[in-house]
């Protein structure tokens, strides 16, 4: 296997930038650029040179011996002056050994995976974290890196395999000294399996949308201010505001950090009837947006009625209370009345939904779930027929196993890996 190596920090001056190499080659041409490494994770200030015996940089050299690394191959690191022409010189002399090479996207993670130091989930949440931009996202991703989806997933994957090898013993081993009647250990294990999975399962879409973050859509009749609201939610002027009414056609997005939630502000059209076939399209999309955002913000001047039926959730308030009263609580988007405490119970709503979140992040890991839960609860049913369907049962399982071992990546993960990986860095 090739040693590979990359810059691992971001590109351009900085303090510090850091090159890191991996594989069987690292300590080698690492010890010939920098002389006598330190012992395993220990590290030391050493002069780096080329290979005619210049002095390039002198630099914080870490060592790690294979596995106790994060690849699980030899590694080195050297934290090197964060100037653009050391990194680069360093870069072009690690280029010129024999059986070395710059790493590709993800490479390290990559090999950290195939290693076992990782398993897919985890990688998952690796790339999460550096994506992470608030507080919310930064705690959810570090629970999936720790690995806690992935041991719970083992432990139901060993659940299911010791039902489906309770049953398939029932079967070709009738005649010997096994228990006659498996069907109560097999259900109170399946059960239980079961019940953790409803639980993740449910979890889902509160664990996604804080890893993409939550959509808060601004509803309401033209001209009834929506464009000012979301102008001043978001701090700045993200969106055109104007007297005329139907000024907003598509919808405009403003990405904003509430309390830690991550949240997208969606300024929709205003929503009538129109002849105009530019403006009709922006209201059907407005529904559409609305619908399926996680909260509606109803702007309603006097008399208005909310333009689509407002969920438990959602938010009825009077727009411009600088000029006008209403039953409502009211705001102005202009003066900036109401709205801190508007933020306040905007957070306060998603704060409920966010809590019902659970390790599982993505709709991949749903999919493998439901598999898994379906498998599950057919070979449940199949067991309560008695044993002349235990082999039925047994294959059942045995699908509901394999869902599992593709949501960790033990099988089946080839085209899915390089996916994921081309979201990462070369350092990563």
């Amino acid at each position: 296997m090739d040693t590979i190596f990359a810059q691992a920090t971001a590109l351009g001056r900085a303090g510090v930038s850091v090159v890191r190499i991996s594989g069987p080659l690292a300590h080698e041409v690492s010890a010939k650029m920098a002389g006598k490494l330190p012992d395993h994770r220990g590290t030391a200030l050493r002069m780096i040179k080329d290979r005619d015996g210049g002095f390039i940089d002198q630099a914080l050299v870490l060592k790690f011996d294979g596995p106790q690394s994060f690849t699980g191959e030899d590694v080195v690191e050297m934290h090197l002056h964060g100037s653009i022409a050391i990194m680069r010189r360093v870069l072009d002399e690690l280029g010129q050994f024999e059986g070395v090479r710059l790493a590709l996207p993800g490479e390290f993670t990559r090999r950290a995976l195939e290693n076992g130091q990782l398993d897919l989930v985890q990688v998952e949440g690796l790339a999460d974290l550096i994506e992470a931009e608030t507080e919310a996202q930064r705690k959810q991703a570090l629970r999936v890196l720790s690995g806690a989806l992935g041991d719970k997933i083992e432990n139901w994957r060993k659940a299911l395999i010791r039902s489906a090898a309770l049953l398939e013993a029932t079967i070709d081993f009738a005649d010997e000294d096994v228990p006659v009647d498996v069907s109560d250990e097999v259900r109170d294990l399946l059960t239980g399996v079961e019940i953790a999975l409803s639980q993740e399962i449910e979890g889902t879409k509160a664990a996604e949308r804080i890893r993409t973050g939550f959509e808060v859509a601004i509803v309401g009749a033209p001209n009834v201010g929506k464009s000012t609201l979301l102008n001043r939610l978001a701090g700045r002027e993200a969106a055109i505001t104007s007297n005329i009414a139907g000024t907003t056609r598509d919808v405009i997005e403003v990405r904003m950090d509430l309390g830690g939630l991550p949240v997208t502000l969606l300024d929709t059209a205003g929503i009538r009837d129109s002849t105009d076939e530019i403006e009709a399209l922006g209201v059907n999309l407005a529904y559409r947006r609305a619908s399926d955002a996680d909260l509606r913000l109803f702007l309603l001047d006097e008399g208005d009625a909310t333009p689509m039926p407002p969920l438990e959730d959602d938010l009825i308030l009077t727009s411009k209370a600088d000029l006008t009263g209403m039953p409502f609580p009211s705001i102005s988007g202009k003066s900036g009345e109401g709205i801190e405490e508007l933020l306040k119970e905007i957070e306060h709503r998603l704060s409920k939904l966010a809590s019902g979140a659970g390790l599982a992040t993505h709709a991949r890991h749903a999919r493998a779930m439901e598999i898994a839960q379906t498998g599950l609860q057919s070979a449940k049913v199949l067991l309560d027929n008695g044993p002349d369907q235990y082999d039925i049962a047994s294959a059942e399982l045995r699908m509901a196993i394999h869902a599992l071992e593709v949501l960790v990546g033990r099988i089946d993960a080839e085209n899915l890996l390089d996916e994921i990986f081309a979201s990462f860095c070369l350092g990563k």
